[in-house]
């Protein structure tokens, strides 16, 4: 298969040259470029959005309490599909302090604060300071401070990498078992991925579809080291599946492979880290619900996996085994994605948005999903936000 060409960066993007007026406005914002607060918008049954409803929110409002500026990365972690206990959408941020807030559903003890009781506004995991990364899953949150590793949530797949032979929930922070000098954590739906200062790469979890990266498709309740992986520079988890970014601007990837996220021209799962093909000079890579991305080094943007409700943006509706260049996304900072869609943050401060829209989680006011490589408009350039984020699994999304 031919390579996809690389394409240069446009000078200017054309979003930004449209007239304010044009594009939706946020709902209660101030001034476009003033309003400090964290934005959310989508599903919100579970208080997810933080802004102390339960309410669907179709445009972007203000996360209760929490300044875009005091944010160092928010991780949003559950499902908001399906019925009952099946909806367990929830959001955590670790502020710049070092100090994390957590709000959302609680079901088994995922918002870390003791209790199983969910709150539709931030809260304090009380206790936990001095961390310096963070992720949320499906079920269940990673922490580093100090090196470590803390986890809390769900234990049904020894996610919580403890050692102890239960399966019982933590509803408070514990900590994982034997690693040290964590540089970042990867929460899964399921599983959990560790990248050390040295490179290597640690898993524990369900290795159900090889998404441990082992050899194997063995849970384990303790970390393992990802065999014959060495110089990984970052690392992004989907619901599961992993891509590692690696010294060299190669991104490896494994777990299932149903919809073609792995990259390597098939739909086989992989229990070992494999080549995503025909991609080289990556800047960045970005693990969604089942769709991957990569920011290569000259700011064009390349897609692969599932894109049956065109989260991908290639202008099919047809899932991508191999990388393709999506050159319509110009200036692109960072990228996100739930169950059925796409949001990315520009260089221009706005948030921009593809696939389904049913619930609302393009944030564009409407409930209509884009067509061939359109995008939509949930935040107007001007809005200075640098970071997105959606639910593992669901359909709620968030700006800061």
């Amino acid at each position: 298969m031919t390579p996809p060409l690389r394409l240069t960066l446009l000078a200017a993007l054309s979003l930004a040259a449209l007239p304010l007026t044009t594009l939706p406005a946020p709902a209660h914002a101030g001034a476009r470029g003033t309003d400090p607060w964290v934005r959310s918008w989508g599903e919100n049954a579970q208080g997810q959005l933080g802004n102390g409803s339960v309410l669907a929110q179709q445009t972007p409002a203000a996360v209760t309490g929490i300044a875009r500026d005091d944010v160092r990365k928010l991780s949003g972690g559950g499902t908001g599909t399906g019925t009952g206990a099946a909806l367990t959408s929830f959001a955590v941020a670790l502020l710049k302090d070092g100090t994390v807030k957590s709000w959302g559903s609680n079901t088994v003890g995922q918002l870390g604060n003791g209790t199983t009781t969910s709150q539709s506004f931030p809260g304090t995991v009380a206790g936990l300071t001095g961390v310096s990364a963070i992720s949320a899953g499906l079920n269940h949150v990673l922490a580093v401070k100090g090196g470590r590793i803390l986890a809390w949530g769900s234990n049904t797949s020894k996610q919580l990498g403890t050692g102890k032979d239960t399966t019982d929930p933590a509803k408070t922070p514990l900590p994982v078992q034997s690693l040290d000098k964590v540089k970042d954590v990867g929460a899964g739906c399921d599983f959990s991925v560790a990248l050390r200062q040295d490179g290597t790469v640690w898993t524990w979890g369900k290795g159900d579809n090889g998404r441990l990266g082992t050899g194997n498709n063995t849970t384990r309740d303790t970390p393992q080291q990802v065999p014959d992986l060495t110089d990984v520079e970052s690392i992004s988890v989907g619901c599961e599946y992993v891509l590692a970014l690696t010294a060299d601007g190669a991104v490896k990837s494994w777990g299932l492979n149903t919809s073609g996220q792995l990259g390597n021209d098939s739909t086989t799962e992989s229990n070992k880290p494999v080549d995503v093909a025909y991609l080289d000079a990556v800047a960045k890579v970005f693990a969604t619900n089942a769709t991957s991305f990569a920011i290569l080094d000259d700011g064009s943007v390349a897609g692969w996996g599932k894109n049956t409700e065109r989260q991908l943006g290639d202008g099919t509706a047809a899932n991508r085994t191999t990388a393709v260049v999506l050159d319509q996304l110009v200036g692109v900072q960072d990228i996100a994605g739930g169950v059925d869609y796409t949001i990315a943050a520009l260089d221009n401060g706005s948030v921009i948005g593809w696939g389904a829209n049913a619930a609302a989680q393009l944030g564009d006011g409407t409930t209509t999903g884009t067509a061939g490589t359109a995008t939509t408009t949930a935040l107007p350039p001007g809005s200075a936000v640098t970071h997105v984020s959606t639910t593992m699994t669901g359909k709620s999304s968030f700006a800061y």
